[in-house]
C-alpha cells in the first residue's frame, strides 16, 4: 500500500539524530557514504520524500497513537552512491498524516 501525503519529516530528526554522530547506533557515517551531511540535511529530506515515500509500505504494528509502517528502498545520494534503507513511518490516528520516524540500513538481501 502507498502512504498518503503529506509526508512530514521533522528537521530535528535529520539534523539532531540521523546526520549527527551518535555513540550508539550511529547512522551518520552510513548516510555520509552517499554524500549526506548535517549542513545539507534538506537534501536528505527531499530524497526521502521523492525516492522512498512513494514506494509500497508494509504495516508493522499498531500503537495507541497510530499505525507504524516500513518502507524499504534504495536512496541515491548527492554523490550518486546508492544506499539500501528501511524507513519507518507512523500514520497518526488523530491527523491521518504520515510522520517520518527513522531510517536505518537495510541488511536483508
Amino acid at each position: 500500500m502507498k502512504l498518503s501525503e503529506p509526508a512530514l519529516i521533522a528537521a530535528e530528526k535529520l539534523t539532531e539524530y540521523l546526520l549527527k554522530w551518535q555513540p550508539e547506533n550511529d547512522k551518520s557515517k552510513f548516510l555520509e557514504r552517499a554524500g549526506y551531511t548535517q549542513a545539507g540535511w534538506q537534501q536528505l529530506a527531499d530524497d526521502i520524500r521523492n525516492q522512498i515515500f512513494s514506494l509500497d509500505a508494509g504495516l508493522i504494528r499498531k500503537t495507541p497513537y497510530g499505525d507504524m509502517y516500513e518502507i524499504r528502498g534504495s536512496l541515491t545520494g548527492p554523490n550518486g552512491a546508492k544506499l539500501k534503507v528501511v524507513t519507518i513511518w507512523m500514520v497518526e490516528y488523530k491527523t491521518q498524516n504520515a510522520k517520518f520516524i527513522t531510517l536505518y540500513p537495510d541488511k536483508e538481501d
